[in-house]
């Protein structure tokens, strides 16, 4: 009789298993199934492209640098090339290309737009052969230098002191510092107008003053360097 019962509890057991195992199926929407053969794995191709040296380099583009010319103050008028105007033989040609003109008297000018006033000009620079010298100004109206002036009047007395005195490249930039050391007091009010000169280059016998102006329209001061031409 036990035998039985084991037998028949066996049974319902198994029963049960299989009903278990049919509901799991029927619930999944895709039948279940296990993949005894794997499928190896698939990883990229690694191809191996040669190593290329580009040898041909795009060439670097910098910004043009404009040079400032000397009689140039307005930003517009630095970039306009040199005035094809037709110069006389004069000592002081070169000047044309710093923006100067020459007048009537043989003299070499740079006007300037005065700031405070529209439509007035007046005489910035003013370069003049007198006999065996050279006279050079650099003009302040009523007593101030206008924006720009200071650095321009010394590239302006320094350009001239290289074409017209015998001085060396070390003896000119002794000369700069002087110079850019006289213009700063007098813009500074350190030195008053006087007829007095300062002697900034003894083989040559240049001088350097600071005066009032005794002649033309402009009411002012100017700083003046005084060159002997070297004899030919």
């Amino acid at each position: 009789m036990n035998i039985i019962v084991r037998l028949f509890g066996a049974i319902v057991l198994q029963v049960s298993a299989l009903a278990a195992m049919s509901s799991m199926a029927m619930s999944d929407d895709k039948p279940f199934s296990v993949n005894t053969q794997q499928t190896p794995a698939v990883y990229p191709r690694k191809t191996t492209q040669p190593f290329r040296v580009n040898t041909q380099q795009t060439p670097a583009v910098y910004p043009r640098k404009t040079t400032q010319r000397i009689c140039s103050l307005d930003p517009i008028e630095d970039l306009l090339p040199p005035p094809q105007t037709k110069t006389s033989n004069s000592l002081l040609s070169y000047l044309a290309e710093q923006g100067f003109t020459q007048n009537k008297e043989g003299s070499w000018v740079c006007y300037a737009n005065d700031p405070k006033k529209e439509g007035r000009y007046f005489t910035l620079f003013k370069v003049k052969q007198v006999n065996s010298r050279l006279i050079a100004s650099s003009f302040l109206d009523e007593g101030s230098l206008i924006q720009g002036q200071e650095n321009r009047s010394l590239d302006f007395f320094m350009m001239l002191i290289e074409h017209h005195t015998s001085t060396t490249k070390e003896n000119r930039q002794g000369i700069r510092r002087y110079l850019q050391a006289f213009v700063s007091l007098v813009k500074e009010g350190k030195i008053k107008p006087t007829r007095r000169g300062y002697l900034f280059d003894q083989p040559n016998r240049a001088m350097v003053l600071y005066h009032t102006l005794s002649s033309g329209n402009l009411k002012g001061t100017g700083i003046t360097i005084n060159i002997y031409l070297p004899k030919s």
